[in-house]
């Protein structure tokens, strides 16, 4: 069994941490410098503070409820660094002509396609573009910020053969050989 949901989360000076709700429909609300964000808990699963320390854990002995007590864990400590720290994802374009260019709340791609891509951003993402070939998206939700990294990247996955593409930094793209006479 995972033993996550016993180590303690430490809150950061700037971050504020609220309980509110009674008994089964207990809300977890966190503040910081970077935003806010706010997490339904299930019933089987009880959060306690106690002063710059939350503790998680099961109300149950059941296996489902040790395992969202891990779940849950592990959600509001990424809460917690979201709104103090806050998360990004770098993303490069390679290939010719594939450019990124953000305006606002839209990201404009050109990936090879005979039109351009406009990618409209949801609530709380914040995308830029350092160079043509580069995108950085950051955000205070980490599952959010992974998810619109891997919409952009689903426009145009690296291929290959040439490893033109959309990629993660760092991501290492296997190459396969040229077909030979």
């Amino acid at each position: 069994m995972s033993r996550v949901a016993n180590s303690p989360i430490a809150v950061p000076d700037g971050v504020e941490v609220t309980l509110s709700g009674d008994g089964d429909a207990v809300t977890v609300n966190v503040k910081g410098a970077k935003g806010s964000a706010s997490l339904n808990l299930v019933p089987t699963v009880e959060v306690s503070q106690e002063d710059n320390v939350l503790s998680v854990r099961a109300r149950a002995n059941g296996r489902e409820a040790k395992a969202l007590a891990g779940t849950t864990r592990s959600l509001v400590n990424n809460m917690v660094i979201g709104v103090s720290a806050g998360f990004e994802k770098r993303l490069q374009l390679q290939g010719v002509g594939y450019r990124a260019q953000a305006q606002g709340k839209r990201l404009n791609l050109q990936l090879g396609f005979s039109h351009p891509i406009d990618y409209e951003l949801p609530e709380g993402i914040e995308v830029q573009t350092p160079s043509q070939t580069e995108i950085i998206v950051t955000g205070v939700d980490k599952q959010l910020v992974g998810q619109v990294s891997a919409e952009i990247r689903a426009f145009r996955p690296p291929e290959p053969y040439k490893g033109k593409g959309v990629r993660y930094a760092g991501e290492r793209v296997r190459r396969k050989e040229a077909k030979k006479k």
